[in-house]
């Protein structure tokens, strides 16, 4: 449908559409529907307010909080997301090709339409309560952020973060929500029993470019101070490079690094740009618009670390990319860490402290 050569007229959505706000620039169909759709004018005149792209957040009562994994390059094997979507809008997420198996686009619906899940805290204690249930960390916010704004609203992630409290169940938190330190209250004592660890994804210290790459998180320099506020409150916080976008924010890497060890991280991680499936084209159009004089650069370095190819979804090179660049940044980013203290090994989350929630009319232990 796209046409990258800076001339094509996009079809899927109204061209008076006020998008101020919002990462993708389209919103084709998913790779699974048969039909195309297209805006067509039908000649009615239009108030302003209608051209404003907005939310719509609808609910969903799942039958499974904890989804399973055996990929062999996470360190996780288990995670939750209480929301499908995100209203953070960042292009380059690759998240937003799970919207297409809801039938919605992997552009816009993304961080337009989005999927609360309000029943996830009686689910999760309810999976956790089996008896056959194993402890490990759960991880939350690998998919799409648990403290997007309309978390506000639902409060379903700090609903979470009481049944995992409650039952000393270890977690692992991926964010760039500011909405956090509401939950420092419980996320606090949960830290000092070794139950909890943060990672703060912080892209790029340019306002500008944070405004247009992911419009709807916080700024740069809140975040640093997200994790001013979780050190404070002894919550281990790990730094999160995350995406490395080759020839445009790769040059701010060891500044991010040592803006991120002032605010007090302890540790740092670093991943390259993604861009499986329908990411590939919304981000291509992406930059074409905010950055054209940088996308045949960004897009030349991305195939030359995927052997030619927009995105390889090995195993243990879908996050790092192959070849000379990405040795290079893992030098970079190695050398910078080890000088920062952010290189250390952060100590496990214990599961030795877990016990299954209780539900009503439960034998109690006498000791």
């Amino acid at each position: 449908m796209f046409q990258f050569d800076g001339m094509s007229k996009d079809e899927t959505i109204d061209p008076r559409a006020k998008l101020l706000g919002r990462g993708a620039q389209s919103n084709a169909v998913g790779r699974f529907e048969t039909l195309k759709q297209c805006y067509v004018d039908d000649g009615w005149p239009r108030d302003d307010r209608d051209t404003v792209v907005r939310t719509w957040v609808a609910e969903e009562r799942p039958r499974q909080a904890i989804t399973y994994n055996a990929s062999p390059d996470l360190s996780f094997d288990r995670s939750i997301n209480p929301y499908r979507g995100c209203e953070h809008g960042c292009i380059y997420c690759f998240a937003r090709p799970t919207h297409a198996f809801l039938g919605m686009s992997p552009g816009l619906d993304f961080e337009t339409r989005l999927i609360a899940r309000p029943g996830m805290p009686e689910v999760l204690e309810r999976e956790l309560r089996k008896s056959g249930y194993v402890v490990k960390p759960i991880a939350i916010g690998t998919n799409t952020d648990p403290y997007q704004p309309v978390e506000q609203k639902y409060e379903i992630m700090r609903a979470c973060l009481k049944v995992l409290s409650a039952c000393k169940h270890p977690v692992a938190i991926v964010t760039k929500g500011s909405l956090i330190e509401r939950d420092l209250d419980i996320l606090g004592p949960m830290a000092r029993q070794g139950l909890v660890r943060v990672g703060v994804s912080v892209t790029t210290l340019d306002r500008s470019l944070s405004r247009r790459l992911e419009p709807r998180t916080p700024t740069p320099e809140r975040r640093l101070r997200m994790i001013e506020a979780l050190k404070a409150a002894d919550v281990p916080v790990r730094a999160m490079v995350s995406p490395i976008i080759p020839g445009l924010t790769d040059s701010q890497l060891e500044k991010i690094l040592e803006c991120c060890a002032q605010a007090g991280a302890d540790a740092a991680t670093w991943s390259m740009l993604r861009l499986p499936l329908e990411v590939s084209p919304l981000f291509q159009k992406w930059l074409l618009q905010h950055a054209p004089n940088r996308a045949k650069k960004v897009m030349h370095l991305l195939r030359d670390m995927h052997g030619g190819k927009d995105y390889d979804a090995q195993w243990f090179r879908r996050m790092r990319g192959q070849g000379p660049y990405a040795d290079i940044i893992a030098k970079r980013f190695s050398n910078a860490a080890r000088r920062l203290s952010l290189d250390r090994t952060t100590a496990p989350l214990r599961c030795d402290l877990f016990q299954p929630p209780i539900q009503a009319g439960d034998q109690l232990s006498l000791f």
